[in-house]
């Protein structure tokens, strides 16, 4: 067994890709992202394309024009507690399979994904329109995918994809970006099995590989810095997997 001091390690490159429009509904966002790599000078080869959930949405067509909605009884009764928008609500509520925690002006959801996050990943912010908001995509994984092909078709190959959201964290303070879907890289490096730097066997440790990446790239990707995408290179690209990989089992929670 080789220790982890022992591993070669390589430099790692974070890089924005500027340029990629506001996406709208329909359209291509591999061609968009291709096209604004290019300009950059960069082909898309041997590392990870770290996108955020919103163009992929927006692109996939993920908007609810708030206006018509109609909020129901549940919807109403949270918004008038907590002094926010019914619609809004009504929105998250569709968007849930349970509400987790509800207090201090926030809702906690489990979505139909099986992540846990703050109104179920319904977001005002950057939306195109003052009543539009953005759901998460439809299956994140099926969207890495589909980006991965056809960012091959354009000659972006081999390329892993990861699809990432903005998340608070429970006891700790701030955001960081995770993974909320992959393509064409192992979502955990599972070291169980190795040993560490004294030759000790490893017993728990498995590493969110895409969570890192996800959250490396969010260095990049402020809410006003119109950065939607970020190239990682520097790390092995290899194996493949789903988001269910990431989300700890029920039996295994302490916290259920």
């Amino acid at each position: 067994m080789t220790p982890v001091s022992e591993k070669k390690l390589h430099p790692i490159e974070i890089i924005p890709i500027d340029g990629v429009p506001m996406v709208k509904p329909d359209d291509d966002l591999a061609a968009l992202i291709h096209t604004a790599a290019q300009d950059q000078g960069l082909l898309l080869q041997d590392g990870a394309l770290v996108v955020c959930q919103k163009i992929i949405s927006k692109a996939e067509g993920r908007l609810v024009d708030l206006t018509q909605v109609t909020p129901g009884p549940e919807a109403t009764r949270i918004a008038n507690q907590y002094g926010k928008d019914a619609r809004q609500v009504e929105v998250v509520l569709g968007e849930s399979t349970r509400i987790v925690r509800e207090g201090h002006g926030v809702l906690i959801c489990e979505t139909r994904h099986g992540l846990v996050c703050a109104n179920a990943g319904v977001d005002l912010s950057n939306a195109p329109g003052e009543d539009m908001a953005v759901l998460l995509p439809e299956d994140s994984d099926a969207s890495a995918r589909r980006l991965k092909q056809g960012l091959a078709a354009l000659g972006h190959d081999p390329l892993a994809i990861v699809v990432s959201d903005t998340f608070g964290r429970p006891w700790r303070n701030g955001l960081v970006d995770v993974a909320i879907g992959s393509a064409g890289i192992a979502p955990i490096d599972d070291a169980r099995g190795g040993v560490d730097m004294e030759g000790r066997e490893l017993q728990v440790t498995t590493m969110a590989t895409v969570d890192q990446l996800a959250a490396a790239a969010g260095l990049h990707m402020l809410k006003d810095a119109a950065i939607p995408a970020v190239f990682v290179r520097g790390i092995p690209i290899q194996g493949d997997g789903s988001l269910r990989e990431l989300l700890r089992d029920s039996s295994e929670d302490l916290f259920r």
